[in-house]
């Protein structure tokens, strides 16, 4: 068997290229860095607009904001941590913008294109009911408070911890689970009654029928 070539034996940390980008303004060490980090950001800002096209614009306006603020990282924080933080308050300042201005998400538009950037493609006998799920907790998503749906998306879809939540949100890691169990209620009372009109209705009125349907 080959020999791995030297250079992959070497993988840098999302820190150490970061430290290129700041103290060399190096260009190509952060498009390793958007290279990494696309996707999850594109999904972040998806989940949390609603809307596929506006959630694209957002996060490539995270990456061009956190180069052309790259000295205000600290070393000592996780890169990751600083990009979730600075893509989240992006979608904040759009869902206040659409709040001020009356609008809403386009929410049937796209639903595909959001489809193909969260989850696997269904095989064809499960395709219909997974688009209708996936609808189901689209539109129940987008009612959450900001706050909620924040933490959802960070812990359900993005795999953080609590403890990673609370250091993207700045707040306690008590606060973050709080925020989750509330967030959760809410999205059991709201897709409660279109489950239950389905052939096989959920049995459990709680939290749960959130957290199976958020899998």
């Amino acid at each position: 068997m080959a020999d791995a070539p030297f250079s992959s034996l070497f993988v840098s940390s999302d820190e150490q290229v970061m430290w290129r980008v700041q103290a060399l303004g190096d260009t190509g060490a952060f498009a390793r860095l958007v290279e990494r980090w696309q996707t999850p950001i594109q999904r972040l800002c998806l989940r949390m607009l609603g809307d596929v096209h506006r959630g694209e614009d957002l996060a490539q306006e995270a990456f061009t904001r956190a180069f052309a603020r790259r000295m205000d990282w600290k070393p000592e924080g996780k890169f990751s941590t600083w990009l979730w933080r600075i893509a989240l308050n992006l979608c904040y300042d759009e869902l206040r913008r659409r709040q001020r201005r009356g609008e809403t998400s386009l929410d049937g538009e796209g639903s595909e294109d959001f489809a193909a950037l969260t989850d696997e493609a269904p095989t064809p006998d499960e395709q219909l009911a997974a688009q209708e799920r996936a609808d189901l907790v689209r539109h129940a998503l987008m009612r959450l408070p900001e706050g909620y749906r924040s933490v959802v998306v960070l812990r359900h879809y993005e795999n953080l911890k609590f403890r990673e939540i609370a250091d993207v949100l700045d707040i306690p890691e008590g606060t973050v689970k709080s925020r989750m169990a509330e967030a959760l209620t809410q999205l059991s009372r709201s897709l409660k009654p279109a489950l239950n009109e389905g052939p096989t209705p959920l049995p459990r009125p709680d939290k749960q029928i959130g957290e199976q349907l958020l899998i």
